[in-house]
């Protein structure tokens, strides 16, 4: 009974240090709000729990990513709440995706252009990253009454074809891909650049820089060449490119952004003015 009742009172103290720690005296939280979830999810690190173990690290995000980064003027917020899902999504860091949903939402990211963003997502960094991004976005959407009126349609009408990029880009596959892996030509043609590529739910400028953001983040540079140059055929400009580059250094880490840099630099020297 002694041992329990000392027991006992550890807890108490323990509750109330940590009580203490966590109030008035405290910095307030001036990050993104998390939603409220409509049913219990995994423990999500705080501005508190982060201070507890890294005091450097909170003051790096509050000063630094959400004082300095997510103002900067040459990507709009709504573009870097994009490139950040992207890059979350693409590397399965699931933990961190509720507050950087909602702070898409509320930086102007549409329900149904996140549901295409998953989905494209599937395609480029794995089924299995997508459906547990899936499942992130659907507590965020619950919790903030977005329902499937709001979301685009499993077979929805499709864009245009451009014939004459669609033409160049399959002579390039049929010579490089195709005597390798002829399904994966066939899947790339049908799936991809026949369906994937003409939804609706993502105007084809966002859908380039989600792949082109979720290349980058996994450090796959040699598909960015091709992406990165339809970006900008489809409209994203060189500072903005630049700058997903910038912004992609704190969310998927530095050497993945500096082995970005060559490879975009090619792009942009190669380019007609």
């Amino acid at each position: 009974m002694r041992l329990l009742a000392t027991a006992l009172m550890v807890c108490s103290l323990g509750g109330a240090s940590l009580g203490h720690a966590q109030g008035a005296g405290a910095p307030q939280n001036t990050g993104p709000s998390l939603p409220a979830p409509s049913s219990p999810t995994p423990s999500l690190p705080t501005q508190g729990h982060v201070r507890a173990v890294s005091p450097a690290l909170e003051r790096y995000e509050q000063n630094t990513i959400f004082g300095d980064l997510w103002r900067r003027p040459d990507l709009s917020s709504r573009d870097r709440g994009i490139v950040t899902l992207s890059a979350l999504i693409a590397r399965n860091q699931t933990n961190e995706l509720p507050r950087y949903l909602g702070l898409a939402l509320d930086r102007g990211v549409e329900p149904g252009e996140i549901s295409g963003l998953i989905t494209h997502l599937a395609f480029y960094s794995g089924w299995a990253n997508a459906m547990a991004a899936s499942s992130a976005a659907r507590e965020v959407f619950a919790a903030r009454g977005i329902g499937a009126e709001q979301l685009p349609a499993a077979r929805p009408d499709l864009l245009p074809l451009n014939a004459a990029a669609e033409a160049r880009r399959a002579a390039q596959v049929a010579q490089t891909v195709r005597p390798i892996a002829p399904g994966l030509d066939q899947f790339t043609t049908d799936t991809l650049f026949h369906d994937l590529w003409l939804r609706p739910d993502l105007a084809a400028r966002d859908r380039s820089l989600v792949t082109v953001s979720a290349l980058i983040a996994t450090g796959q540079v040699a598909q960015i060449p091709f992406h990165l140059n339809r970006a900008m055929d489809n409209g994203l400009t060189r500072a903005q490119a630049s700058e997903a580059v910038a912004h992609l250094a704190f969310y998927a880490g530095w050497p993945n952004a500096f082995s970005a840099v060559p490879v975009v630099k090619n792009v942009f020297d190669t380019r007609p003015n």
